[in-house]
């Protein structure tokens, strides 16, 4: 793929999303956004949970393949326990012993809360900021991939290609705005009140086949700068 054809895939994408955004403000319900949404192409067909493994659950009750995810529902997993799903052009891998509370509306998701686990997440491109928050960091995004474990005194991110911002809770004039192709530069984001609260870290406990996976259930590829490291 040349920089022409990735700047008009990038183009489309937008293009949907502000066609999706305008469908959302009609006040129709998130079914009725839903169906005329995938019938104008606007967002993947096969929406909600793709994959999943062991004790899974959507608002306390069991998870099914194929079950609606949206905004306001909580996903929990047990040990070795993992769900794969979409939301409108985002796609997630939560991973065992996790909560993850989403918000937004309709369609679309604007906060994920990482109370405890591992979240991997794709994001398409969007006029409108995505906000990961865990205890000790909060992270900003548009139309990324990245890795993220909550622990109650320690956050670990991996931007795994995107644009991302990225600060303590607790300081938040220490937030830093960065870019990478290929999990350049994970971090650890303390809350404990240590003179330094960020601090590098290794890239771990994800694969780059992950992000690829994602990425395939909602059509699209990560950026080419990431698929020219691994291929």
């Amino acid at each position: 793929m040349n920089r022409a054809d990735a700047e008009a895939l990038t183009a489309r994408d937008l293009q949907r999303h502000r066609l999706l955004w305008a469908l959302m403000g009609t006040g129709l319900t998130a079914s009725s956004v839903l169906r005329q949404a995938t019938a104008q192409n606007l967002v993947p067909e096969m929406q909600g949970v793709h994959r999943m493994g062991g004790d899974v659950r959507i608002n306390g009750a069991g998870a099914t393949l194929g079950a609606l995810v949206q905004p306001g529902d909580v996903i929990s997993t047990g040990l070795n326990a993992y769900i794969m799903f979409v939301v409108g052009r985002d796609a997630y891998l939560v991973r065992e012993s996790s909560r993850l509370e989403l918000e937004g509306r309709s369609l679309f998701v604007s906060s994920l809360r990482l109370i405890t686990g591992k979240l991997l997440g794709v994001y398409g491109r969007s006029d409108a900021r995505r906000q990961l928050n865990t205890r000790t960091a909060t992270i900003g995004i548009r139309g990324t991939g990245g890795y993220l474990e909550a622990d109650p005194g320690r956050a670990y991110f991996c931007l795994c290609y995107g644009i991302a911002d990225l600060e303590p809770v607790d300081r938040p004039d220490l937030r830093q705005v960065y870019s990478t192709t290929h999990h350049d530069a994970p971090r650890f984001v303390y809350g404990d009140g240590r003179v330094e609260m960020m601090e590098s870290a290794p890239m771990e406990n994800h694969a780059d086949s992950e992000p690829l996976l994602l990425e395939s259930l909602v059509g699209r590829r990560p950026p080419q700068s990431f698929l020219d490291q691994i291929m």
